[in-house]
């Protein structure tokens, strides 16, 4: 009876060999192709046959005269240069990524953070670290640590403390919230605003979803305003929210860093200035904890917090929460 070859496992080729059969192809010269490679020429000729016999189909026709690729060499050469130029990229990217703030890095960021702070990320991100591919993807929290969690993304840059097991938060600055206004209003311009102020206001709050949702009603129930007051969750974004206040609808609470951008296109807008101690919130950047990068992602948020200076924000001292 006939010995089956089932569950028996072929020999593998190995780079050498590859390598070795790649150079004869290229050569069609034993001598030669050993000199490329910087391989002896027994070396050489044992490495083809030993990768002829691992296939096992003849890969060259060796004559007195010259080497010639059979036709199965001629298929096959094909495949071994693709193989050994995938192992190279493969090397190279390796080298890459022992490289600091070069190849991919997949930075997500909340909608109320993103429209104010990417100009001066992206900017920082061009003049130091021209190498580094960044690529921004504009989430809500939620689907961010979701993202950052299953190897999606790499670095988050929302507001915190998360409280999530597995993500250690690296402080960039503090910044206090401002409350938007119609011009006329009669907190209008005000520097020391009462948080008290909050208790009976009509409040304009982003839909569910935005922590900055949640924080604005944090500071309302620390004011001491009761579930019964009115408030108004219409917006999906920052934009539509002070159009809303423009339009006499309300009033809202805006983070520092975005009062500027959302306030300067309409002139029926008015801001006020809380009391001592503002009510604020704090952004920073969140890795996966343990990150085989985190060395590189410290030092990116040493350098954020040093490009932070123009913006009305109080940037933190290094470390983590």
């Amino acid at each position: 009876m006939a010995q089956s070859n089932q569950g028996i496992r072929p020999k593998q080729p190995s780079l050498s060999q590859l390598r070795a059969f790649a150079a004869v192809a290229e050569y069609l010269h034993f001598r030669d192709a050993a000199a490329a490679i910087g391989m002896s020429q027994p070396a050489l000729s044992g490495a083809v046959s030993a990768l002829e016999e691992a296939l096992g189909v003849q890969l060259i026709e060796r004559t007195t005269r010259k080497v010639l690729l059979s036709p199965a060499g001629e298929r096959l050469a094909v495949r071994a240069r693709a193989v050994l130029a995938s192992v190279g990229e493969l090397m190279e990217e390796a080298e890459a990524v022992r490289a600091p703030f070069t190849g991919v890095l997949r930075l997500g960021v909340i909608p109320t953070v993103a429209p104010y702070l990417l100009p001066a990320v992206l900017r920082l991100v061009h003049e130091r670290y021209p190498d580094l591919d960044l690529q921004v993807h504009e989430e809500q929290t939620s689907s961010l640590l979701e993202g950052l969690a299953a190897g999606r993304l790499d670095l988050l840059l929302l507001a915190v403390p998360l409280g999530v097991p597995g993500v250690t938060e690296l402080p960039l600055f503090d910044e206090d919230f401002v409350l938007v206004m119609e011009r006329d209003h009669w907190l209008g311009g005000r520097q020391d605003i009462p948080r008290e102020a909050l208790r009976e206001l009509p409040l304009l709050l982003l839909d569910e979803g935005h922590c900055l949702r949640d924080q604005a009603l944090d500071i309302c129930r620390e004011a001491g305003r009761t579930e019964g007051a009115p408030v108004t969750t219409t917006a999906a974004g920052l934009s539509t929210l002070v159009q809303l206040v423009a339009g006499g609808l309300g009033v809202t609470l805006l983070p520092r860093t975005a009062v500027t951008v959302e306030t300067a296109r309409n002139e029926a807008l008015t801001t006020g200035y809380f009391a001592d101690p503002a009510p604020a919130r704090r952004v920073a950047l969140g890795m996966r904890t343990g990150a085989a990068r985190h060395e590189e992602f410290e030092e990116f948020a040493a350098a954020l917090r040093g490009a932070m200076g123009a913006l009305p924000v109080r940037v933190a001292t290094a470390g983590r929460s």
